[in-house]
């Protein structure tokens, strides 16, 4: 593994200038762009859950575990998440306090959704699924968080963070009480736009190490297996289904955040 993570170029996470308390453009633009999301939030139409969302294609009850193949295609999660944590311990003064609570974060986070979607799938319904998603919120929030502060500043990725940990059990709150979907939708398509937002954005001082491409790629293409779950499931013969897939791919995206702070831990 050592040989894998030697191929990147290795850095210390530069000091920041002390902010005078200004707004960076960048930063105005970050806020901007979070006042428009909760706009369209608020303001935007009703969006249903699909009624059969529950209905996955692979129903398969395996070793005395429902939903088998569902449920332990989460198990590369937690496998992430206890990697990335065990990569996180011994940074010391290489990385920020802040920058390692974010990365902790996603890591944590990663944990925590093994756990809550195992438990979705084991007994899918709508209870089980709002747990699933509010897992999701913790890495989702850690992420975000580390792309925003490489990117633009350490203070802008702090607060992102806790805006997310803020608005995603919120969103969540309003499907539950109200069926409207749009809040957790617009939650996770913004925070995607804004990681391909910053592809275009140089890391800040010329620290290289977050490859966000990586990322979007991982989330992109699990998301095309969770769309396509039955005819996945049919075109394997009933080997493997879109949406453990999902879970698999999906798990992947932790690979670029794993490598940053590994390239930092050797800097």
């Amino acid at each position: 593994m050592k040989s894998v993570f030697n191929t990147m170029p290795a850095f210390a996470v530069p000091e920041e200038v002390p902010s005078k308390g200004g707004l960076s453009w960048a930063e105005l633009g970050l806020l901007l762009a979070g006042l428009l999301v909760i706009a369209v939030a608020v303001l935007g139409p009703f969006v249903p859950q699909m009624a059969h969302y529950h209905g996955f294609a692979d129903q398969r009850n395996l070793w005395g575990v429902p939903q088998a193949m569902d449920v332990l295609s989460n198990l590369p999660f937690a496998v992430a998440g206890v990697w990335g944590l065990l990569a996180l311990h011994g940074t010391g003064g290489k990385l920020q306090r802040q920058w390692q609570g974010l990365a902790g974060l996603f890591f944590i986070g990663l944990i925590v959704t093994a756990i809550c979607s195992s438990t979705y799938h084991l007994d899918p319904d709508p209870s089980t699924l709002a747990l699933d998603r509010l897992g999701m919120v913790l890495a989702f929030a850690g992420l975000l968080g580390l792309a925003v502060a490489e990117r633009i500043s350490t203070r802008a990725g702090v607060q992102l963070a806790v805006a997310v940990l803020i608005a995603g059990p919120l969103s969540i709150m309003v499907w539950a009480n109200s069926g409207n979907l749009l809040p957790w939708v617009i939650l996770q398509g913004g925070g995607l736009l804004l990681l391909v937002a910053l592809m275009a954005c140089k890391p800040k001082n010329g620290a290289w190490g977050l490859q966000v491409a990586g990322v979007v790629t991982c989330y992109a293409i699990a998301k095309l297996f969770e769309m396509s779950d039955h005819f996945v499931f049919d075109l394997t013969n009933g080997g493997v289904s879109g949406h453990s897939l999902k879970h698999v791919v999906a798990a992947c995206a932790a690979w670029p955040v794993i490598g940053f702070v590994h390239n930092i831990k050797k800097a």
